[in-house]
This record gives structure tokens, sequence and C-alpha cells, in this order.
């Protein structure tokens, strides 16, 4: 699908469920991302390397693409429970 943060701001994506589950998994994916570094701040710098900005670059992506796998797999997660509670709120199929 590419891009799904660009494919829902343009209308690419048909459907009202289909942007709800889109901008609930993006949600999702924004939480864990947060909560991951969140929690990577709890652990103390030092080690027998010192720590760069490359390897801060490179961690803050490793982070942003587990995020977004764990996001798109998890059913029981943050984003899965928000999409219950927003569908229940669509109109249903056939009532304009």
């Amino acid at each position: 699908m590419g891009d799904p943060l660009a494919a829902l701001e343009s209308g690419r994506i048909d459907g009202d469920k289909a942007r709800l589950r889109t901008a609930t998994r993006l949600f999702e994916g924004t939480f864990y991302q947060e909560l991951f570094k969140a929690m990577r701040s709890t652990v103390p710098d030092g080690g027998a390397i010192p720590s760069g900005q490359g390897e801060d670059m490179f961690t803050g992506l490793l982070d942003q693409h587990v995020a977004d796998v764990a996001a798109g797999q998890d059913m029981h997660g943050p984003g899965e429970a928000l999409y219950r509670y927003f569908v229940r709120s669509l109109p249903k199929e056939g009532e304009g």
C-alpha cells in the first residue's frame, strides 16, 4: 500500500471502515514508538563503545519499524480497541 498516512490524507483509501482501520493502526504504531522511546530512556548510557548520533538515529528507525510491524499484527492492542469502539458510530452500509 505504500505510505498509509499519505494514502489516508490523500483520500486514496475507499470506505469509512478501511479509513478507520488505517487511522487506528497508525495511532497504534505511534503509541508503540513512544512507548519504546520511553522504555529506552530508562536504560542508562554507557558501555564499552560510546554511542553517537548515528546509533541514536538507527535506534529511532528500528523502534519505528518494530512499532509499525507490531501495530499491523496485534489484534488485541489499543488500535484494535479504538477501531471496535469507533466503528459502532459509523453509518451502517447502505444508510447513505
